[in-house]
């Protein structure tokens, strides 16, 4: 395995109004905080919020497309939601190995989504099959 402890790697994408919509179809979660502008007007957030686990499919991006790459197989995520994304968010995830685990070819990779301005928006870990 040609892998090092403090391998990263990330993608960045900007969050738009058709990322929720689509997001929403595909998954058949219409909750009112995601598509409803007038009713998440009245919530916490002040306004529509994208699904926690559009950001984190983001991981699932860089994972499978940069580090390891393809062919990897995601065993385990763990994930800690951390501020809301909004439209026009632009959500940066890193992904960093911490751990080898040449006999079973595995890598455990800390998770962590960004927003535009630094901020954590989601972390967590992953284990994945090389």
């Amino acid at each position: 395995m040609n892998y090092r402890v403090g391998d990263r790697a990330s993608v960045r994408r900007t969050i738009t109004e058709a990322d929720i919509v689509n997001f929403a179809g595909i998954t058949g979660d219409y909750n009112p905080i995601h598509v409803d502008e007038e009713y998440a007007k009245t919530t916490i957030f002040g306004g529509r919020i994208a699904h926690g686990i559009f950001s984190a499919a983001l991981i699932s991006n860089v994972l499978g497309n940069k580090l390891p790459g393809p062919g990897c197989i995601y065993l385990e995520q763990t994930l800690r939601f951390l501020a809301p994304v909004r439209i026009g968010d632009t959500i940066e995830a890193e992904v960093e190995v911490i751990e080898i685990i040449e006999a079973k070819r595995r890598l455990r990779l800390s998770t962590t989504c960004k927003n535009q301005d630094g901020k954590i928006v989601l972390n967590g870990e992953a284990l994945v099959k090389i």
